[in-house]
């Protein structure tokens, strides 16, 4: 069965409580009606964004005096009576603190008659704009609003962010602001320029406190053998949860032109690329209609042959029955450059929701990860199982929903103890993931019972004593004749 890749459309922005927009103020005129800490403090703001400054205040705060004295950037000019509707003239934007409701409404009447875009303090019935709390490192400056639902949430964010945000990316955004102009007159081609500046953004994350100079930009200019054309980068989506997404998997996602993606990668995993990235669904399905790996091989070659930047996300990591040798075989084939992004694998992420290391020392002696099925949906033939039955090694079986009941009953067979812990994880370290735990004799009854929706991973070793201890316990007490009579009973075993 089979299913042609399709595109997903790119959903609708979610509703917003207020339009992020930064205002240029460089050589305008703003006022500020009030004399109050509050008023001194949104003057301070509007000078340092090079506004100038008329501040209307009959009874002036010391504070207020002494910003006019000295301003951050743009001039504060101190004028100690009311406002009047003249003032409002060639005014950019008008703030005021206001004694009372009669007061605010009158100033915002003012403002809205002259065109002006207002805020009143505190007051946001009488407000076109809020004011958020600020991450400065300008150029590059961050808005944080809850929209007057949280300020003090509001703060606490800007906190972390100006912890993640070293404040020599100002030295980087400046100098960003100085070449753009030499880089423009380069006549780039798109993606040349988008490499460029995806460099740019390496260099500074990777020296944040360095100043920029000329031989870095020089070095930037220099040919660096990444292609100017298309290319591919096949990228590890982790098992759901997107917080398991490394930084370097977020940065592709976000210069994507194209991204193929699986069935197994969630939503949420999506959010992170940028929006203007067509998004196409490529997935494969165990046992219903899905896409050939042929087909999505030449889509993937034919986007990357027309200068796209493609990125293949695959849940998990790429390099773990992902089938990325191939990809990458027929990328090379046709000369398209490729580079694989890791991912966490699902059976690490499974593991650090059950709290479990898969090497518990004494207890495990190594991992072994192996498939549920082969290509024609069946259990391989090809498997070690004498190896699956070693009692110091933890098995990770990967997507043995049908094959389970076969694979456990030849595990047996060649020497598995059948009341070996095990644990079925549905839909690992997603909000709905689900664990089955129990003797690897009563699992594969146990899953097909409870039928958990979503991709099936399986995991097998002593290390899982702490989720199957008295299923286990239970079964080596029955004796041999009650373990055969629960294994055919529950489907588990079938000799």
């Amino acid at each position: 069965m089979s299913r042609e890749p399709s595109e997903i459309r790119t959903s609708r922005m979610a509703a917003l409580s207020r339009l992020p927009a930064f205002f240029a103020l460089e050589g305008k005129r703003a006022i500020v009606a009030g004399g109050t800490q509050a008023a001194v403090w949104k003057a301070e703001l509007l000078s340092a964004a090079g506004a100038h400054v008329d501040v209307f205040a009959p009874a002036a705060a010391a504070e207020m005096r002494a910003l006019s004295a000295a301003p951050p950037v743009g001039a504060v000019s101190l004028h100690e009576r009311a406002w009047t509707q003249r003032d409002f003239a060639s005014v950019a934007i008008a703030v005021a603190d206001c004694a009372d409701n009669d007061e605010a409404a009158a100033f915002a009447a003012a403002a809205r008659a002259a065109g002006v875009p207002v805020n009143v303090i505190d007051r946001p019935g009488f407000c076109d704009f809020a004011f958020g709390a600020i991450v400065n490192r300008s150029p590059l400056v961050v808005g944080i609003s809850t929209d007057g639902a949280a300020p003090v949430l509001g703060q606490a964010i800007r906190a972390k962010i100006e912890a993640l945000i070293p404040k020599g990316f100002a030295r980087w955004a400046d100098a960003a602001r100085a070449w753009r102009p030499r880089v423009q007159a380069l006549a780039l081609p798109f993606r040349g320029r988008r490499h460029f500046w995806e460099k740019f953004a390496d260099r500074a994350a990777a020296s944040p406190d360095k100043s920029p100079t000329e031989a870095d930009l020089e070095a930037l200019l220099v040919p660096s053998g990444a292609p100017q054309g298309g290319s591919v980068v096949l990228v590890g989506a982790g098992p759901g949860d997107p917080e398991l997404l490394t930084l370097r998997a977020v940065r592709a996602l976000q210069s994507a032109d194209v991204i193929l993606f699986d069935n197994l990668v969630s939503a949420e995993v999506l959010d992170f690329a940028r929006r203007e990235a067509k998004k196409m669904l490529v997935g494969k399905t165990g046992y219903a209609p899905s896409c050939r790996q042929d087909d999505i091989n030449a889509l993937m070659v034919s986007l990357a042959k027309a200068g796209r930047r493609v990125v293949r996300l695959k849940g998990g990591d790429p390099m773990i029955f992902g089938r990325a040798d191939e990809e990458i075989a027929a990328c090379r084939k046709a000369g398209i450059a490729v580079e694989v992004v890791p991912g966490v694998t699902a059976a690490q992420g499974a593991a650090s929701r059950l709290l479990v290391s898969l090497t518990r020392r004494v207890e495990a002696r190594r991992v072994q990860y192996i498939t549920g099925h082969d290509r024609g949906g069946k259990l391989p033939d090809d498997i070690d199982w004498a190896s699956l039955a070693d009692p110091a090694v933890t098995t990770v079986v990967y997507m043995p929903r049908k094959t389970l009941p076969d694979l456990v009953a030849k595990a047996a067979a060649a020497g598995l103890d059948p009341a070996t812990p095990a644990v079925a994880v549905a839909r690992a370290t997603r909000a709905d993931e689900r664990v089955i735990s129990g003797p690897i004799a009563a699992l594969p009854s146990r899953l097909a019972a409870e039928s958990p929706a979503g991709p099936i991973l399986v995991m097998i070793g002593r290390v899982f004593a702490d989720y199957a201890e008295s299923d286990a316990n239970a079964i080596r007490a029955s004796g041999a004749d009650e373990i055969s009579r629960q294994m055919n009973s529950k489907g588990g075993l079938r000799r």
